[in-house]
């Protein structure tokens, strides 16, 4: 609603204005979204991401240290469970990159690129490797569940009439259990 209005006022547009959501993020996930002001754009940006054009990178504050500093993780999900080998689960692949541990907290600061696109994915996978997402109630993250400190910072996309490479970042604000963003470049 905001967006469309913004849109209707600075275009000057009359009547309703077109507004595509061309991918979804978590209600409690913060980030970067795109949104298409046609429905030309909206069609060839969701071809994007069904092509794996799109290049999602997240932050994410994790329960536990971790012993490698950078690694793969590779499941097979069924929708909200990590289940390996089942015939109707989807593959799921994203690599991680510790970039920060508070041991006080025994929190760890993680960079997610996301390599598939499943439901809860991030969630999922992590917390099945005994690092649940903090803040995450479903899957037995410690904190508060008002918020899940998990946030889409970075997002690559083509230019739907260029095909110029552009990439969207957004990084969360220093507080509460993103303090622990202080020192990272």
């Amino acid at each position: 609603t905001i967006i469309k209005a913004y849109l209707k006022e600075k275009y000057n547009k009359p009547g309703n204005v077109y507004l595509g959501l061309v991918h979804r993020l978590d209600r409690p996930v913060g980030g970067v979204m795109v949104f298409a002001k046609t429905s030309k754009a909206a069609s060839r940006l969701s071809e994007q991401v069904r092509e794996k054009v799109f290049k999602k990178k997240y932050l994410v504050i994790v329960n536990g240290k971790f012993k490698e500093k950078k690694g793969t993780l590779k499941d097979y999900l069924l929708k909200n469970e990590r289940l390996e080998g089942t015939k109707n689960s989807k593959y799921a692949e994203l690599d991680y990159e510790v970039l920060k541990y508070d041991k006080e907290q025994n929190l760890s600061l993680l960079k997610i690129d996301l390599h598939t696109g499943r439901h809860h994915q991030i969630r999922v996978q992590l917390s099945s490797r005994d690092h649940s997402i903090y803040g995450d109630a479903k899957y037995n993250g410690r904190g508060s569940a008002r918020q899940l400190y998990l946030w889409a910072y970075e997002l690559t996309i083509q230019n739907v009439i260029s095909k110029e490479e552009m990439t969207f970042t957004s990084i969360p604000e220093k507080e509460k259990a993103w303090k622990i963003l202080e020192g990272i470049k």
